[in-house]
């Protein structure tokens, strides 16, 4: 598909529907449509917390933020030698960011941006969309926040689109297309607000919720 015929209301049509676009390459312009067989998810309920992560976590100098700094996540996470973040993807992104649809979790050491996460949001949906670490644990960090963060507004569903090994040891699975589907319907029509609440900025309470919750 050519970069005219995407729009922002076409992909939020897309996700709606349980169809995401990727690229070849950040320089291909070309975009196609993804729906899986199998459908990464991550239960919000089931996060698994090592006590490595929650150690590092919990150090003094480690804060998150909430939709600060978006594009240098966003760039961040485009920033390795294999993307399917091209430039028609990373526009569209920021589009939607503008508009309230696009969220990016950062977590800080001291004034550096060590790891960081975005997704996008439809109803109680949060379809996660790419990562990146710059220090040990960085992007395992910002997802922690993020689930965290997003029980507490209302969302039901992460969407992870795949599932790899680094998902897995986090609580990840991997359910049919229809199951997908039938938690998606679900949660679209559900209403959730990731700005219902500050993110939380004392980290011995994010573990604490998650241990008690997974």
């Amino acid at each position: 598909m050519s970069d005219r015929a995407l729009t922002p209301e076409l992909l939020l049509g897309a996700y709606a529907a349980g169809v995401f676009p990727m690229a070849d390459g950040r320089d291909n312009p070309e975009v196609y449509w993804v729906d899986p067989r199998e459908r990464g998810v991550l239960p919000l309920d089931r996060f698994h917390l090592s006590r490595s992560l929650a150690k590092r976590m919990r150090k003094s100098d480690i804060r998150a933020t909430l939709n600060e700094n978006f594009e240098e996540i966003l760039d961040g996470c485009a920033d390795r030698d294999d993307t399917w973040i091209n430039g028609t993807i990373r526009d569209l992104v920021l589009t939607l960011a503008e508009r309230g649809h696009a969220h990016a979790f950062g977590v800080w050491s001291e004034d550096r941006l060590i790891g960081g996460m975005y997704g996008l949001s439809l109803g109680a949906a949060f379809f996660g969309e790419s990562m990146f670490s710059r220090a040990t644990d960085g992007s395992k960090m910002a997802l922690a926040w993020a689930v965290d963060h997003l029980r507490r507004t209302g969302f039901i569903l992460f969407d992870t689109q795949f599932i790899t090994p680094h998902l897995a040891s986090l609580g990840a699975l991997e359910i049919s297309r229809a199951q997908y589907h039938a938690q998606l319907s679900a949660a679209v029509d559900r209403a959730a607000n990731v700005h219902l609440l500050s993110i939380e900025q004392d980290p011995q309470a994010v573990v604490q919720r998650i241990t008690q919750t997974s």
